[in-house]
């Protein structure tokens, strides 16, 4: 039974028991309801709401948003709960969360353990609270806090609770607390729905909505809860609660709704993904990073972070030395956002040394040097030499072939690329790179790194960029090519951020510096190139102007002392020479059209990706766009999206635009299979790979 109802002399208690994190479900509804029922004909002289196992309920049963509305609906059980004639506590251990909290709000005591979690995070499913969170929270703890809770669809921990008064008591044992709480403090407990309204909170509504504004860009779930917060200062509860249930239903089915639902549960799949593959003997405890520059010094820092120790290697004495500059930033940026508490610990994980002589035995040496296949290959064959055969070797390189530098390598079953993405200690996206001759048993160890680092783990095949960067090596081509034929970077940008993208194109490469995509292009040798359309537009600003990005003042753009980008005169004349140089005729499009091909070239991209077998399933590149692109997670990541347009919508509009420049565009082969068979890409998630 998910739901159990026990007495115990005069306290009747309510179990949810729903391995392992109690989701709500239609039972558990029926069950709750049952179970408050039998209460209710018995009155016993208290009732408990607890949860079994790890959680007190982690919330509803997503998948049943898929369809229509199953009886009972938490909002009508929560009703009998509230309107019982005797006092209710409920006893919180591990998560309370979305509907789970809904259940706690309706008690008339709140009890937590240390280590529960309370949220209403509905909003980052693309709906809102639906069985009162949006009334009850802000008549417990008032409107600026709630808003900021339900807004953002923020967790806080047990302590922060008690201290806004949502919890009354924190206890080891709560459910002893529960069961000795004198008869006078039970009786003068209150429901929230017979609390006093909250007071309005005019100021606190607004920045509620502009913080949604930048966090939330294009959703529009957390604008909906935000003002449904504000009513429940201005409207009879019962009106704000038909309001509320009448907002959740309306967005259950809502196209953002859908979205962030694939990438809710693309997330759990990449996350257990490692299950297929052997379990780890033993963690990864101990690790080498080889090059202590931003991404080898960021990468050191997380494997701090997550209790590794670290041993940093550089060349020589200055190098080492830089390197522990640019950990020492991060730690000291780390102590003030409050990531890292025990200083003098977290620095003892850590140590540099120059050079490969005395390495200490670890379980994983990683390298983060320049991207150079030679470079790499001779720090691979010093690690080789220092080290025992059992460490895990892997390269950080994000373009280079994972094979030829797996190439020499005693035992190469241990080689594989783990591609972080920069900043790495705080971007979530690790893509495991399976070489053709990476084990089994590598792939486990890789799959438990990532869990240990909080990372979201997507395996790829081997080619130049992987998943993620020869997606965006396309997207930078056609819109390359928009600049050419008439669009700006400007243009280009708002365009992007428009459909949104965290960032548009050129204001993204003069973040990362323009030096890195020219010398990828470089080693690429793309401007020799005669299979597609190279636009020499980039090249022209690092050769010759020395325009490398903000890192030198000026890129795409020009920045003033403040940092801020402003339009360059020096870039528009390049552009337009190169268009003049093309015998082009600049024509402007619309921001819609900028975003439409922009956005198919990556599709088409990422369906030859698929082809190929680089990905193994269309939700993983929807992950890869999403947590390291910045591809907008409400539209449900780029093969989601493409599924929205529909597979015959992108095979029409890729067609017509090979048809104009069939060097930029071509229809690819699984494309057209999918139309004919009348399938989705979604279907390609669930068998296990392309037609």
């Amino acid at each position: 039974m998910p739901v159990i109802y026990e007495r115990q002399n005069e306290v009747a208690v309510i179990t949810f028991d729903n391995p392992p994190l109690n989701i709500f479900g239609q039972a558990m509804r029926a069950g709750l309801q049952a179970a408050i029922t039998r209460a209710r004909a018995e009155r016993p002289e208290r009732l408990i709401l607890k949860g079994a196992g790890l959680a007190f309920v982690a919330g509803s049963d997503a998948k049943e948003f898929e369809g229509p509305p199953l009886s009972p609906q938490l909002n009508d059980v929560l009703a009998e709960l509230i309107d019982l004639p005797f006092p209710t506590i409920a006893v919180i251990s591990g998560p309370a969360l979305g509907g789970g909290l809904e259940i706690a709000l309706a008690c008339r005591i709140r009890i937590a353990s240390p280590d529960a979690t309370l949220g209403l995070p509905e909003v980052t499913l693309g709906i809102v609270p639906g069985a009162g969170g949006t009334q009850r929270l802000p008549r417990v703890i008032g409107v600026a806090e709630a808003v900021d809770m339900i807004g953002q669809g923020r967790t806080i921990t047990a302590k922060e609770a008690q201290k806004l008064g949502l919890v009354d008591t924190l206890a080891d044992d709560p459910m002893s607390v529960a069961l000795g709480i004198d008869a006078d403090v039970l009786r003068r407990a209150i429901a929230a729905d017979h609390r006093p309204a909250p007071t309005s909170d005019k100021p606190a509504i607004d920045a509620a909505h502009a913080l949604a504004n930048r966090r939330a860009t294009g959703q529009d779930a957390p604008h909906i809860a935000i003002d449904l917060v504000a009513a429940s200062a201005a409207e009879a509860l019962d009106s704000a609660l038909v309001r509320e249930r009448a907002a959740f239903i309306g967005l259950r089915q809502s196209a953002q709704a859908r979205a962030l639902r694939h990438v809710f549960f693309a997330e759990r799949a990449a996350q257990s993904q490692g299950k297929a593959f052997p379990a780890p003997a033993k963690r990864i405890e101990s690790t080498i990073v080889v090059g202590g520059g931003t991404m080898g010094a960021a990468i050191a820092y997380a494997f701090a972070l997550a209790g590794l120790s670290v041993h940093l290697v550089e060349t020589d004495a200055a190098g080492q030395a830089r390197a522990e500059a640019n950990v020492g930033k991060l730690i000291n940026h780390g102590v003030e956002r409050g990531s890292i508490s025990e200083v003098t610990a977290f620095r003892a994980r850590l140590t540099f040394g120059a050079g490969y002589e005395n390495l200490p035995r670890v379980d994983l040496a990683i390298e983060a040097a320049f991207e150079s296949l030679e470079v790499k290959q001779v720090i691979f064959t010093a690690l080789q030499a220092a080290l025992p055969q059992s460490t895990i070797l892997a390269t950080n390189t994000s373009y280079l072939d994972v094979n030829v530098l797996a190439e020499g390598i005693i035992t190469p079953g241990r080689f594989l690329g783990l591609h972080f993405f920069a900043p790495a200690h705080v971007m979530k996206l690790l893509e495991i790179v399976r070489g053709s001759q990476t084990s089994d048993t590598t792939l486990g160890q890789a799959f438990a790194l990532a869990k240990q680092l909080g990372k979201m783990p997507v395996i790829s095949g081997v080619c130049d960029g992987f998943i993620g960067n020869r997606i965006l090596s396309r997207y930078r081509q056609v819109v390359d090519v928009l600049m050419l034929e008439g669009s700006c970077p400007k243009g280009i940008d708002d365009a992007m951020r428009g459909f949104g993208m965290a960032m548009g194109p050129y204001e993204a490469q003069d973040l990362s510096g323009l030096d890195i995509a020219y010398a990828n292009r470089k080693r690429q040798n793309l401007k020799d190139r005669t299979d597609i359309r190279y636009v020499t537009i980039a090249d022209h600003l690092v050769e010759d102007l020395k325009r490398l990005g903000r890192k030198t003042g000026a890129g795409w753009y020009d920045y003033d002392a403040s940092g801020k980008p402003v339009e360059s005169d020096v870039v528009t004349h390049a552009i337009l020479r190169a268009s003049d140089a093309a015998k082009v005729t600049r024509v402007v499009k619309s921001r819609e059209e900028i975003a439409q091909s922009a956005v198919l070239a990556m599709i088409m991209e990422a369906i030859r990706i698929l082809e190929e077998g680089i990905a193994e399933r269309p939700q993983d590149i929807d992950l890869v766009m999403i947590h390291g692109y910045g591809f907008p997670r409400w539209r449900g990541g780029l093969m989601h999206f493409a599924d929205q347009l529909t597979p015959a919508v992108v095979l029409s509009q890729i067609t017509a635009l090979a048809e104009v420049d069939p060097l930029s565009w071509s229809v690819p082969a699984l494309l057209r299979q999918l139309v004919l068979d009348g399938r989705s890409f979604d279907s390609l998630n669930h068998i296990g790979g392309p037609v």
